[in-house]
């Protein structure tokens, strides 16, 4: 079931509606066209009391700034791009500069996809968010028509599925910002979240985030999710990947990735009983652990503040058309963009 309700407007005037999808299970999903963000997320503990397990905010105004990226479609490409460029053909494409003074964060902070007012239309268990890009717009070549559709299902799915055209070659690399407390927003960390991510590699970092080309094994390490463990047993530990980015944020390379969707990583929290299984055909995923959330004010007055959500960002690898190694993220008339991230409850 979806109904819409008015969530307010932009600073320039333009209205923002609230989607608001249910099942028949007790959960529901609010999405908002700012942003095509996931606003809310209710979901069932092993009491069968529901409760929002997704960071955010209440007011329309306080996504404006989002520092954070609460819940937010980020696009055309998410994460860092080395020095703020990348090479398609023989064309150099230049992109805002706005991650440590020389490179790209996101596409834009200011007016990349997740500032943008969405056109949307609503189906029987879905609601499909539309934007279209003009040639150059934030750099990127190609004219691009870009659809985001949310669905919650009775298997208590939510389903994200992207889809992208493009009139000329030019890389695109969408994805959602959740994070996630799977004991509800009203919970201060989430360092007891039991966490499993079916990758034996990912992208090692330098100083600045921004990928080295090696991808080191996890195993024997503090990286090493493998094997079931909490997210907060070694995130302290004295180990160089994780105090350049104060914590868990990396990509996982997906083990056996082929295209094809599969289980990728689960995550479980013992008190309420709630458990998250994530599923793409995309070959990485962002595992952050909220380490630099600002300090704010959050829903129903709850404070946000580092460590208090995670995320796990269905992507190609950041910075991929500089690395020519990389599963690709180049798309063409001919290639356009689609791929498909679910994230399955059960309590």
């Amino acid at each position: 079931m979806v109904t819409k309700e008015a969530f307010g407007m932009t600073r320039d005037g333009k209205q923002v509606d609230n989607y608001i999808l249910t099942n028949k299970n007790g959960m529901r999903a609010e999405v908002i066209t700012f942003g095509a963000i996931l606003k809310n997320l209710f979901v069932p503990d092993k009491k069968g009391k529901a409760e929002d397990i997704v960071l955010g905010y209440d007011k329309l105004w306080m996504y404006f700034a989002n520092g954070s990226c609460f819940g937010a479609t980020i696009g055309p490409v998410a994460n860092r791009t080395a020095g703020g460029s990348y090479t398609v053909g023989k064309k150099k494409v230049q992109l805002p500069i706005n991650d440590n003074k020389h490179n790209n964060l996101h596409s834009d902070l200011k007016c990349g996809f997740h500032k943008r007012v969405w056109a949307a239309t609503a189906g029987k268990n879905s609601v499909t968010l539309a934007l279209h890009k003009k040639d150059k717009d934030l750099g990127h070549p190609g004219t691009m028509d870009v659809t985001v559709t949310y669905t919650l299902t009775d298997k208590n799915e939510l389903r994200i599925d992207y889809a992208a055209t493009t009139s000329a070659p030019t890389v695109i690399n969408l994805t959602n910002h959740s994070y996630f407390n799977l004991q509800g927003v009203a919970s201060p960390s989430i360092h007891d979240t039991l966490l499993t991510i079916h990758a034996s590699r990912y992208t090692e970092v330098d100083k600045e985030a921004i990928p080295t080309g090696n991808l080191p094994e996890v195993k024997g390490t503090p990286m090493d999710f493998t094997k079931e463990k909490k997210i907060g047993k070694d995130i302290g530990a004295d180990f160089k990947q994780l105090k350049l980015v104060k914590g868990y944020d990396h990509n996982y390379c997906i083990d056996g990735w082929n295209g094809k969707k599969k289980l990728i990583a689960t995550a479980r929290d013992v008190k309420s009983g709630r458990k998250m299984d994530v599923y793409t055909d995309l070959p990485g995923v962002q595992f952050y652990a909220g380490n630099c959330i600002g300090k704010n004010i959050g829903k129903k007055g709850y404070p946000n503040a580092p460590r208090k959500g995670f995320c796990l960002e269905t992507q190609y690898y950041p910075d991929t058309p500089n690395h020519a190694d990389f599963p690709q993220d180049v798309f063409t008339p001919d290639h356009p963009y689609k791929t498909t991230t679910i994230y399955q409850f059960s309590w």
